[in-house]
């Protein structure tokens, strides 16, 4: 989006150096290796970088304009705009531009699911909106990245816009909500991830349901409990999604479900619409988003009929669920992104359906759950007992997955803890074979990805 002089200065309360030299409107860059001729390079800061140690750089590259926080990162001759904090100017601009957006805003957030609904969703929407439809690649979903995504849209290329969510922070959604200002929020679920940061559950969840904290539309899950505890705060009922296997739940307030795989009952007053689908992704968890996605696409006027196709051919985020098969005749199962205990178990569940010779396991631990850590630790494990043959337990927490393994059931001989991924590879080269499939489950902390590295040379397809 390009964002009027004087309409920026306005809203930063910016001071302005070399107003001759300034370009008329703005076109955001923080980055010098994708800047081009005209932009206006926005030096940001982070913990290993600072922008302003390349605004020379970046005028060599085009930039007409420099908002720095840094008087002396000032260029001779080029124009620059001096506020407090570049960051706060970075997500101030964000919003200007999102008051500019002609087009329809929905957001994600949620304590598991949120990036998988977010790639769903997008994919669901292009049945109406084709590809005028932009939304953060990965999990840009800070305030950087969703600023970053709102000055990247514009009224001559896109129709819709989906925003994700994440929140580090006590109160880090709401900031995000005012910045974005979503007309639809859909909330995956809210779980236990981060809660060592947050402090407590209700801060957790305080954080989550900042998502309608300027009036969206609520897209809920039907099966979460705090959802369903809080659903009376809102202004208007819900619109609830669900994933079940018979009748859907019964809730005030628009009701989509995905029923099985084969359809989805879509429930609003007296009227139901009913759509025969074939939805492979695999899991209920992923069903559960697919759900998700149903429903907000709906809330953006996508008829159910045109999301037929888009269902059958639904395609994971990279890192979620992504199989491999090795020379060997065993397969690899990744979906190592990132892990709390809600998402492993669904994983673990999900891993269970694929029915191999040998269930095999690699849990690595899961990061900042805080005071319920070896709670949730032991959680999982007891779980893992019923749904695998064996279990790889690493990371800081192994002692903890192994025992609740042991309380779950499972012989001590069929629990192996590794020191390292270097270890767990050792291990399967040794004792995988033909027919084996091999789940990979734990937080970014741990990096699984280094297993599946390790063996790529006998990784074939």
């Amino acid at each position: 989006m390009r964002i009027p002089i004087q309409r920026a200065l306005t809203a930063l309360g910016a001071t302005l150096f070399d107003a001759d030299a300034a370009p008329e409107d703005l076109r955001i860059s923080t980055d010098t290796r994708s800047i081009q001729r005209g932009d206006t390079f926005l030096a940001l800061k982070g913990e290993r970088f600072n922008g302003h140690d390349y605004t020379a750089d970046a005028v060599k590259l085009g930039a007409r304009l420099l908002i720095i926080d840094e008087a002396d990162a000032r260029v001779h001759g080029v124009a620059a705009m001096l506020v407090e904090r570049t960051k706060s100017a970075y997500m101030t601009l964000a919003g200007v531009a999102r008051d500019m957006f002609a087009g329809r805003v929905i957001a994600i957030t949620g304590s598991a699911g949120k990036t998988t609904t977010k790639a769903f969703l997008t994919q669901l929407l292009s049945a109406k909106y084709a590809d005028r439809v932009i939304a953060a690649p990965a999990n840009e979903n800070n305030e950087i990245g969703v600023s970053k995504l709102l000055l990247a849209a514009t009224n001559e290329d896109h129709d819709a816009l989906v925003v994700e969510m994440g929140a580090r922070q006590y109160g880090d959604v709401a900031t995000l909500v005012n910045v974005a200002k979503p007309e639809v929020g859909v909330l995956t679920n809210v779980g236990e991830a981060h809660l060592e940061v947050m402090g407590s559950r209700q801060r957790l969840s305080d954080t989550k349901w900042g998502l309608f904290s300027k009036g969206a539309r609520a897209v809920l899950n039907a099966a979460d409990a705090v959802s369903i505890a809080r659903a009376a705060s809102l202004g208007q009922p819900p619109h609830w999604f669900a994933a079940c296997e018979g009748a859907p739940p019964a809730r005030k307030g628009r009701m989509t479900a995905l029923v099985g795989r084969t359809r989805v009952i879509d429930r609003s007053g007296d009227a139901v619409t009913e759509l025969e689908v074939d939805v492979g992704v695999p899991g209920a968890h992923n069903r559960a988003n697919a759900a998700a996605a149903i429903a907000g696409a709906l809330e953006l006027d996508v008829p159910l009929h045109a999301m037929r196709d888009v269902l059958a051919a639904l395609k994971l985020p990279e890192g979620r669920f992504e199989s491999f098969r090795t020379e060997a005749g065993w397969r690899i199962i990744y979906d190592a992104y990132n892990a709390n205990a809600s998402g492993t178990i669904a994983a673990l569940d999900a891993f269970a359906l694929e029915k191999p010779d040998r269930a095999i396991a690699v849990l690595g631990s899961m990061a900042e759950l805080g005071d319920e850590s070896v709670k949730l630790h032991e959680r999982v494990g007891a779980h893992a007992a019923k749904r695998v043959d064996v279990l790889l337990v690493g990371g800081d927490y192994a002692e903890a997955l192994a025992r609740g393994a042991e309380t779950g059931g499972m012989s001590s001989q069929r629990i192996v803890p590794v020191e390292s991924n270097a270890r767990a590879v050792e291990w399967l080269r040794e004792h995988a074979r033909k027919g084996d499939v091999v789940l990979l489950k734990g937080s970014r902390k741990y990096k699984l990805e280094e297993i599946v590295e390790a063996l790529a040379g006998e990784v074939v397809t």
